[in-house]
């Protein structure tokens, strides 16, 4: 699918209405294009030419920020996920540059995701900056910068795509959340297990062996 230049009429007229539409910080909401303007040419061109990674939403551009603790989680995370999906042969792993649109009007960058070899026909992958596309798995290493309800609007968003499973982990605390659906989530401590259920069957990641690989911040 070609790439969209028309956003939808923005759903705010205000500067509070904008902040309470999106739920997150005004320091990473992009002033140019105006918000409710913005389009997906805007969103590559940041990335290709000023080496920004922003998600767009309801035609504004949201800087996506990521901590190099939270960085070096996701790197963790991939390259276990790429070890064991590689080996059955499952389809591909992205990683915090992986911008894809799962939704109209909606482009978001997962930190991690598996995408099954069904969700490409005959395994041909698309050639487009930003596929019209959803994941099986997103994961969200969760920073500073991330509001409760911005994970809200983005859960709500990946399953209205279709993505079966999302991860939260969050650095600071060393735990996790997983969903098989907006209001069926399982709460995993630090000693626990994230499962990939019938997304990645047999594949399980132990929150005590990944945070080991990832020093504590003093």
């Amino acid at each position: 699918m070609s790439v969209v230049d028309h956003p939808t009429a923005a759903p705010f007229t205000t500067v509070a209405g904008l902040l309470d539409h999106l739920g997150v910080p005004p320091e990473r909401i992009l002033l140019r294009p105006p918000p409710g303007t913005a389009t997906e040419k805007d969103v590559t061109e940041l990335d290709d030419h000023h080496d920004r990674l922003c998600e767009l939403i309801d035609g504004v551009l949201v800087e996506k920020t990521m901590g190099y603790v939270e960085s070096m989680l996701s790197v963790e995370i991939i390259l276990l996920i790429r070890q064991f999906t590689g080996e059955h042969d499952l389809g591909i792993v992205l990683g915090e540059a992986g911008t894809l649109r799962i939704l109209p009007d909606q482009v978001r960058i997962p930190d991690v995701c598996f995408i099954s070899w069904d969700r490409f026909p005959n395994r041909q992958m698309p050639d487009v900056p930003i596929p019209d596309l959803a994941p099986d798995l997103a994961v969200e290493v969760l920073s500073k910068s991330n509001t409760e309800r911005e994970m809200d609007r983005k859960l709500g968003d990946y399953f209205a795509a279709g993505v079966r499973l999302v991860w939260y982990v969050d650095a600071a605390s060393r735990t996790a959340r997983a969903y098989r659906a907006v209001d069926k989530v399982e709460q995993i401590g630090e000693d626990g297990v994230l499962d990939g259920h019938d997304v990645l069957p047999g594949f399980t990641l132990s929150l005590a062996e990944l945070f080991r690989r990832v020093p504590r911040p003093s």
